[in-house]
């Protein structure tokens, strides 16, 4: 049996009581960084045999896997963090055992997009994961033909020092759309930066270095449809919306999304709203 097994994004007690029995029970367990993965089980007082299972290895990795589970052995699939699969290689493997008959199941857990895309506040009915911003300009292109019309939420991965870089460039491609940047989600520093993507363009140029694992929440593709608002019209949404019991930073967040019209722009107009 492969059990692919979920661990912790960040702080080391986010792994379920199944995770810990499973991985106590394997004969063999395969992970991307072996020093990595055996500061987990470290920590836990446990002892493996580590496999190292990663990109560049994967085709002669993946085969000793096999055989060790067509010999009957039980091993556990875990990626640096969170779940297995999700943007890494670790989903080659599960092919092959599915190809070869082998039985598998997962210990759920973990996972960075999903937590990321909960703490955005932006919709969680409909939403597209787009794994690792493509560096590649091919790649690129095809990714943003893919999404950029996508109506629901859209979340990524983003190494630190492109972050900059990238949200500058979906800002010229798709305009000012409203996103969430988490970095170190679970860990001490957590953060969550919210905003249109000039407003987030902006914390982010404050900081000296941007550091931690990043996830980037945005909202979907506008409907082209859509009603447009003339500023007069904009501020008797804002008014109706400070009636209803909303603070004004809450408020302006409202009426950027409804409207289209800027954070910064929508907080300033209900600044001189009387009270």
């Amino acid at each position: 049996m492969l059990y692919i097994v979920a661990t912790p994004i960040g702080n080391l007690r986010d792994i379920s009581l199944r995770a810990l029995q499973v991985l106590k029970d394997a004969d063999m367990v395969a992970a991307e960084d072996t020093r990595h993965t055996g500061l987990l089980l470290k920590a836990y007082g446990l002892k493996k045999p580590l496999v190292r299972y990663f990109a560049h290895n994967e085709e002669r990795q993946s085969q000793r896997i096999l055989e060790a589970l067509l010999e009957g052995k039980t091993v556990a699939l875990v990626s640096d963090a969170g779940t297995p699969g999700i943007s890494d290689p670790g989903a080659r493997l599960i092919r092959r055992v599915i190809q070869a008959g082998i039985k598998l199941t997962v210990i759920p857990g973990p996972v960075a997009g999903i937590t990321a895309l909960v703490a955005s506040g932006l919709d969680t009915d409909v939403f597209a994961f787009g794994g690792f911003f493509p560096r590649n300009t091919k790649e690129r292109k095809v990714w943003l033909e893919r999404l950029g019309t996508f109506k629901g939420t859209l979340v990524f991965y983003e190494s630190p020092k492109r972050l900059s870089e990238t949200l500058g460039y979906l800002y010229k491609v798709w305009g000012d759309r409203y996103c969430c940047v988490a970095r170190e989600l679970t860990k001490r520093f957590e953060t969550f930066i919210r905003g249109r993507l000039t407003e987030v363009a902006e914390e982010l140029g404050k900081m000296e270095t941007i550091k931690g694992e990043i996830v980037v929440v945005m909202e979907g593709c506008p409907d082209p449809h859509a009603q447009g608002y003339s500023p007069e019209e904009a501020e008797e949404l804002g008014r109706a919306l400070l009636a209803g019991g909303m603070y004004k930073k809450e408020a302006s967040l409202k009426l950027a999304k409804i409207t289209g019209i800027p954070a910064k722009a929508c907080y300033a107009m209900l600044v001189k709203q009387k009270p």
